[in-house]
């Protein structure tokens, strides 16, 4: 009898490489010229990352350093959630941006529909932030995850547990 293979489809971003690509931005905000005397600065707490700038011009900026630094990291730029810009103490900006962590109900929602819709001899079921895909041929599993790649979903998705 055939054994049923799986695997799961998350979206989390790697927090060290966050971190890491934090690190950088900061180390390069102090060394260009174009931000000497700005109050320009990037932190990070738990799965938040604040920027906070002089003005909004410079805030895009800084945020384009930081969002660089991401790339080069391998962190898709999909996986940022930007907040509201808001006016912050003496009169400077700033902006949270979430780390999104798991997909999202409406994005897993999307991906069960897709797969469904491409019959595929397969089930997929939602598991709280991800979905699990199983079936019976392993060469099934392997056209879901090229049909995903093929969409443009607003996460970035990783496979994962493939047994």
């Amino acid at each position: 009898m055939a054994k049923e293979a799986s695997f799961d489809i998350v979206s989390n971003a790697d927090v060290q490489e966050v971190i890491n690509a934090v690190h950088q931005a900061q180390k390069e905000l102090q060394t260009r010229f174009d931000f000497k005397g700005s109050k320009s600065e990037i932190n990070m707490s738990d799965e938040d990352i604040v920027v906070v700038s002089d003005d909004e011009y410079k805030l895009t900026s800084v945020i384009d350093i930081l969002q660089t630094k991401l790339i080069k990291r391998g962190i898709s730029l999909k996986s940022l959630d930007y907040q509201v810009v808001e006016p912050a103490a003496k009169g400077t900006v700033r902006q949270t941006i979430r780390i999104k962590q798991g997909l999202e109900q409406d994005v897993a929602k999307k991906i069960v529909k897709i797969i469904k819709d491409s019959k595929l001899k397969v089930q997929a079921t939602l598991q709280g932030d991800q979905v699990r895909v199983t079936g019976k041929s392993r060469d099934d599993l392997q056209m879901v995850i090229q049909t995903l790649k093929g969409e443009d979903l607003a996460a970035d998705l990783q496979y994962v547990n493939y047994r």
